[in-house]
């Protein structure tokens, strides 16, 4: 079936369904929109509520270990760990290569039945090299050993 004027040709085909592919493509950028809307979001709360950002206090006389670091707001607002000083088994730089030639270097304080506990912050921006010295001094400082981890 079709129709014709002066200027316009209008040529109707049976069983193909017209603007298909427009409506996906529209579908999928609106389901993209707005996974970048919510990571957004989620980075902007975390940057303004400063998540993981806080302190690590070694007293030696005392023989305490006290971290203290800021989480999301609600119940666990506040993250505050107190160990002592014996329970420290190692300081463990961890080694992390992504497919780029890029290494990211992170250090952990392992803790005698508790697992590891990372020490660096979200607000410090180190160099690999400042990290391994800031992981040797409190390793020397704690005397206990420092260790590398490799990840993958």
């Amino acid at each position: 079936m079709s129709w014709r004027s002066e200027r316009i040709w209008i040529e109707l085909i049976t069983g193909v369904l017209i603007g298909w592919n427009f409506q996906l493509s529209w579908d999928r950028d609106v389901f993209l929109w707005d996974c970048r809307s919510l990571y957004s979001s989620y980075l902007w709360c975390t940057i303004l509520w400063n998540v993981g950002s806080g302190y690590d206090r070694f007293d030696r006389k005392e023989g305490i270990v006290c971290i203290f670091r800021w989480g999301f707001p609600g119940k666990n607002r506040r993250i505050f760990l107190r160990l002592l000083m014996k329970d420290i088994q190692s300081i463990r730089i961890a080694v992390k290569e992504d497919i780029m030639p890029v290494v990211s270097l992170s250090y952990y304080m392992e803790i005698r039945g508790q697992g590891a506990i990372p020490l660096t912050r979200t607000d410090e921006n180190l160099t690999p090299r400042e990290i391994e010295q800031k992981a040797a001094e409190l390793a020397y400082f704690l005397r206990v050993p420092l260790k590398y981890f490799e990840m993958n």
